[in-house]
């Protein structure tokens, strides 16, 4: 067995899982790198993965794809031999005009839920034998939608909030030897939300951060700082979703 610690991070090219990769290889992990369809954006991340001394696996596959993902794991093990850390990562939206359900295409609803929950659980579920063998964790992306009420397309915010609750019962099947968590983050700076807002990403991120009582909005880094405070220490915390926004749930 290698003694270097091994993680997988889906949806790993861009965003949040980019920094998470990017936290683990600065914390000595080695890191599969999946993706799904930013092939250039993978293989930057891999490269600066690398210059923090990880090896690197770059895999791609649509976690919704049973087949693909059970692939995935097969060579997560014939690379690294073992698996000590999960981030499921990998997510899609839907586009809709606000409090107009009839904008929503159920294709897209569908779609939402085979990537954001079915390919949670079946990662998850692949990932078991190695991740049990290493006394391992998971840490889940959710968001703040999937806790309270928001304007995101009703299938993401639905698709959040099974990851809420695939946290907790994941965690209550997969104890004691696997700790499951999950990270709730805020209105995140970046191309996620600038797809979202579009032309009011400015002002809307400004009015955001303004309410907010540490006066800014969340970073990828932010977000890939309390994964590894989950994957490195609480060693007693297992079934948590930890809300990264700065305070702005807890004003409002």
């Amino acid at each position: 067995m290698a003694s270097t610690k091994a993680a997988l991070v889906t949806g790993a090219a861009t965003g949040i899982g980019r920094s998470a990769v990017l936290a683990l290889a600065r914390a000595g992990y080695d890191v599969a790198i999946n993706f799904s369809s930013s092939d250039k954006a993978a293989k930057e991340t891999a490269t600066e993965a690398a210059k923090l001394g990880a090896k690197t696996l770059i895999i791609k596959c649509d976690v919704s794809d049973e087949k693909g993902v059970r692939s995935m794991l097969e060579q997560i093990k014939d690379k690294f031999r073992r698996l000590d850390v999960l981030i499921n990562n990998a997510g899609t939206t839907a586009s809709w005009k606000p409090k107009d359900l009839e904008t929503l295409s159920l294709e897209e609803w569908d779609k939402v839920f085979a990537v954001n929950v079915r390919g949670l659980f079946q990662v998850t579920r692949a990932a078991v034998p190695l991740l049990k063998e290493a006394k391992g964790c998971v840490v889940n992306t959710a968001s703040i939608v999937g806790l309270r009420p928001g304007p995101q397309p009703l299938p993401y915010a639905a698709s959040k909030a099974a990851v809420v609750n695939l946290t907790k019962t994941l965690a209550w099947n997969l104890g004691p030897d696997i700790r499951v968590n999950a990270v709730a983050p805020g209105w995140m700076e970046g191309d996620w939300m600038k797809r979202m807002l579009k032309d009011k990403y400015e002002e809307l991120m400004g009015k955001r951060a303004k309410a907010t009582p540490l006066k800014r909005v969340v970073t990828a880094d932010d977000v890939a700082e309390t994964m590894m405070s989950l994957i490195n220490g609480n060693r007693f915390v297992t079934g948590e979703v930890i809300v990264i926004d700065g305070g702005f749930t807890a004003s409002t």
